[in-house]
């Protein structure tokens, strides 16, 4: 398993993260553990999870992974073996009413309430990156284009979040502080900011990324270059997309989009076309579909870790197996020129 700094701290993380939004819907307790029990054996020492999870959101199901993770970490006793990602959720989504009662934001009342829950729930006293899920502002994310303008009276300012932010670091209860779903300018303003008046810089921001959307390149590529801010990637696989399984209509069982149809951000008909010629490309170099996307993620320059997810222990070890998966500069100029043709279908 690689290695990599997580942004300017001395803390490095595997390549790969182990993604865990499935558990408490898709996988039970015990499929969780199984699946932390495999993932830190082949070398995973990173994991990211948030109070949202699991997918998709529902007041029932409200912070079930965290409570999964923290009883693993209750039995297994490998707290020090692990760095913990979670995340605060933001507010403006009727699929999070039931988060502080939908009027969660990102100031020092929130961010202690919903801290202060995520360690209860995880079993421990310090959360290692504590992410912020999505901007508290309007702006384009989740997939959303054509960006509006909105009455921001209401909002917290930027500083102030930092600032909240430094006291629960200064307090022992986060390490680390990373951003979520952030544009090119939230990213600069965080940096600003904490460098004007010495606060918690960024250590990462954990944006899609995969075959099917490269937006990441267009304006946060450099800024992880220059500033040391390394990307997680999540979606990596394009919610499965990119495995090929729901191509020529097929809608598997169990599948997520085969139970929640409503998850159709990368199977439009482009995203559709693009993952056709991806597949196709894998089945030309006797690759699987799943390990060629993924070990794509991997070669780029600007990722900290690639954050995979699965249902099944199958989905586990062939993403993990991924790692080990080299491609070769003649495969890479075949992906660029599929690219060409398809340029981020899938925002």
């Amino acid at each position: 398993m690689k290695y990599n700094k997580l942004g300017n701290t001395s803390v490095k993380v595997s390549a790969i993260c182990l993604g865990t939004m499935t558990y408490g819907q898709q996988n039970s307790e015990g499929e969780g553990h199984q699946q932390l029990d495999y993932a830190v054996d082949q070398g995973i020492n990173f994991i990211d999870t948030a109070e949202l999870y699991s997918i998709p959101p529902g007041a029932e199901t409200y912070g079930s992974t965290e409570t999964i993770i923290g009883s693993w970490l209750a039995k297994r006793g490998r707290r020090n073996d692990i760095v913990l990602a979670s995340k605060i959720a933001g507010g403006g989504f009727d699929w999070v009413s039931h988060i502080r009662e939908g009027k969660t934001r990102f100031s020092a009342y929130h961010i202690n309430q919903a801290l202060d829950a995520s360690l209860n729930r995880l079993q421990t006293d310090y959360i290692d990156l504590y992410q912020l899920h999505w901007p508290e502002r309007n702006t384009n994310y989740f997939g959303k284009l054509n960006y509006q303008q909105q009455d921001e009276r209401e909002l917290t300012p930027i500083e102030q979040t930092l600032r909240a932010l430094k006291k629960q670091v200064q307090a022992g209860k986060i390490r680390y502080i990373g951003l979520s779903n952030e544009t090119p300018w939230g990213i600069m303003q965080f940096l600003t900011l904490a460098k004007q008046y010495d606060l918690p810089v960024i250590a990462s921001i954990q944006n899609p990324y995969s075959l099917l959307n490269r937006s990441y390149e267009i304006g946060c590529a450099e800024i992880s270059h220059r500033e040391g801010v390394g990307l997680l990637a999540y979606s990596p696989l394009g919610f499965g997309v990119l495995s090929g399984k729901y191509l020529n209509g097929s809608q598997p069982e169990g599948a997520r989009m085969t139970i929640w149809p409503s998850y159709s951000r990368y199977i439009n008909p482009q995203a559709i076309s693009a993952t056709q010629a991806y597949v196709d490309l894998a089945q030309k170099y006797e690759l699987d579909p799943s390990q060629m996307a993924l070990a794509f993620v991997n070669t780029r320059p600007f990722l900290t870790s690639n954050i995979i997810g699965a249902t099944t222990m199958q989905q586990l070890e062939t993403n993990i197996a991924s790692g080990d998966v080299e491609l070769s500069s003649e495969l890479l100029s075949d992906i660029e020129r599929i690219h060409q043709t398809y340029s981020n279908p899938a925002p």
